[in-house]
């Protein structure tokens, strides 16, 4: 291992930034959790719709052509359906489905060890002069990990990066921007596709009730990001990050680096595994590839909402993770009997407890806003106020990605930010001829933002990591390292983006960027 040049100690008193960040989280901790957000965003939506319903509109229903009314949810007979839709309202959540049953899936895979075993293949074979290429590659793949990808491929990726001779906070930096940061962006289809596609689905049909949004609507885009995500992290990290964390963050401490290697029960565990994902893939051709097949629609497409393979995408996203879980687990021994399979999938979904609260006040709050028409009323009062303004489409895309790039901020979680933005943005540029797919990609692109807020989930466990090679680390260190990936992730995936518009290249299966008249 090359030895480690002697580093500039990093300034005692904070600057510009660290203060900046500094008041970015104390601001954010004032906040309510998403919970109580989207409480007093019920309540807000009942007050509202008591003091708007006495007032006239000049809008029509956009599906029966009737005068738009809001109607009061404050009255007795609104607040008794209400309390009887309640279980209805949260059980009808979009993603919650989506989310337990891929959660269970994971949870199999975590605690089976195929998860870890994974990572550490990928990054095992890592050639020297590829290392940041490749922690930035693993990044973008280990998202379809779930949350188990923060505790394996944070430490994994410093101790490449410090076995190289570099700085592992960089190491730490890159993968963090290429999973969090990168979110957007994937190999392969995973859980947001379809968890996003629920909440945009439904916010279509204020102004269209048959309206269907493919799953895969956006992948297309999705899979072409990678390699702009790959790009930016690795230009970043190289020439921007690591060689300001040299000169400002010293390594003080150098933990013993987890071992790559793997015991031989593990390896033929991983083995095995492998094969099962290779058997599942050879399936899915089997059921997909010929004309006929099962999993095509009745006019041979693999791609329309009436596709099985599309309807199923769910399920099958979930087998190819408990199968190669439930394999390896029974190889290494890790899953004995099936209690220790159910164990594993407990243990995953116990994790959901705040989510599932969430999910149920949140399907109030939606049911309230539909109901009451107070989304079709925004919807339509903002495509008025952006006609006469004259905007074009390009800019009222743009806006929408500032917008919710400010607001990731705040609000982190994907699901919950776009279940409060896809009532309002999706119908509203519907109206204004944008297509839902294009709206919901526009929203995607604001994950960049999650790796410099201080309010993000990780960030406890991600300092938690850089403090072990770098005990000075703060919160201002780690925002102020994470940014230029922000910025340069920002401009080239919202830049793919318009470049897919303007070139006409399809952001994925049944996508248009049209809604409307001359849609295409």
């Amino acid at each position: 291992m090359r030895e480690q040049p002697e580093l500039e100690p990093i300034a005692p008193s904070p600057g510009r930034q660290t203060r900046f960040f500094d008041a970015v989280e104390r601001l954010g901790n004032r906040l309510p959790n998403l919970t109580g957000l989207f409480a007093a965003a019920l309540l807000l939506c009942l007050v509202l719709s008591a003091l708007l319903s006495p007032l006239s509109f000049p809008y029509r229903h956009p599906l029966t052509g009737e005068p738009l009314v809001v109607h009061d949810m404050l009255r007795p007979r609104a607040l008794l359906d209400l309390l009887a839709a309640m279980p209805v309202n949260f059980v009808g959540f979009p993603p919650l489905g989506v989310t337990v049953v891929v959660t269970v899936a994971i949870g199999v895979a975590d605690r089976s060890g195929f998860v870890e075993a994974l990572l550490r293949r990928m990054l095992s074979v890592v050639p020297a002069r590829g290392v940041t290429v490749a922690v930035a590659t693993v990044g973008v793949a280990a998202h379809l990990a779930s949350d188990a990808a923060y505790v394996v491929l944070m430490p994994t990726a410093a101790a490449i990066f410090h076995r190289a001779g570099r700085h592992p906070v960089a190491g730490i930096a890159c993968a963090f921007a290429g999973l969090a940061g990168g979110f957007s962006a994937s190999f392969t289809p995973s859980i947001i596709d379809p968890v996003l596609q629920s909440f945009t689905q439904n916010a279509a049909r204020i102004m269209d009730r048959h309206y269907e949004v493919n799953v895969l609507c956006n992948y297309g885009l999705s899979a072409a990001g990678t390699l702009a995500v790959i790009a930016v992290c690795t230009l970043v990290t190289e020439r921007v990050v690591e060689p300001r964390l040299r000169r400002m963050l010293p390594v003080t401490e150098a933990p013993a680096p987890p071992s790559l290697a793997a015991p031989a029960a593990e390896r033929r565990g991983f083995r095995l595994a492998c094969a099962s994902v290779l058997a599942l893939l050879v399936l899915l051709a089997v059921l997909s590839l010929p004309a006929h097949g099962l999993l095509r629609a009745p006019d041979g497409s693999l791609s329309s909402a009436r596709a099985p393979l599309m309807r199923a995408i769910v399920a099958i996203l979930a087998l190819f993770f408990f199968v190669p879980g439930l394999v390896h687990g029974l190889a290494t021994g890790r899953f004995r009997t099936a209690g220790d399979v159910v164990s594993a999938a407990e243990s995953a979904v116990a994790v959901l407890v705040p989510f599932l609260v969430f999910a149920f006040v949140a399907g109030q709050f939606l049911w309230v806003f539909a109901q009451s028409q107070l989304g079709t009323l925004l919807a339509l009062s903002g495509a008025d106020a952006l006609r006469r303004m004259g905007m074009p489409a390009g800019i009222s895309v743009l806006g929408l990605i500032g917008f919710s790039c400010a607001l990731d901020a705040l609000i982190t979680s994907a699901s919950s930010k776009w279940s409060l933005l896809a009532p309002v943005f999706v119908p509203m540029l519907m109206a204004v001829h944008i297509s839902p797919e294009l709206t919901q990609a526009a929203f995607r692109v604001s994950s960049t933002v999650n790796v410099a807020t201080p309010l993000f989930a990780f960030y406890p466990l991600i300092m938690l990591y850089c403090r072990q090679y770098s005990p000075q680390t703060g919160t201002g260190t780690l925002c102020a390292s994470m940014l230029p990936y922000t910025i340069g992730l920002t401009l080239a995936l919202a830049g793919m983006l318009y470049g897919f518009w303007w070139l006409g290249i399809p952001m994925g299966p049944g996508a248009s960027y049209r809604y409307g008249a001359g849609a295409g």
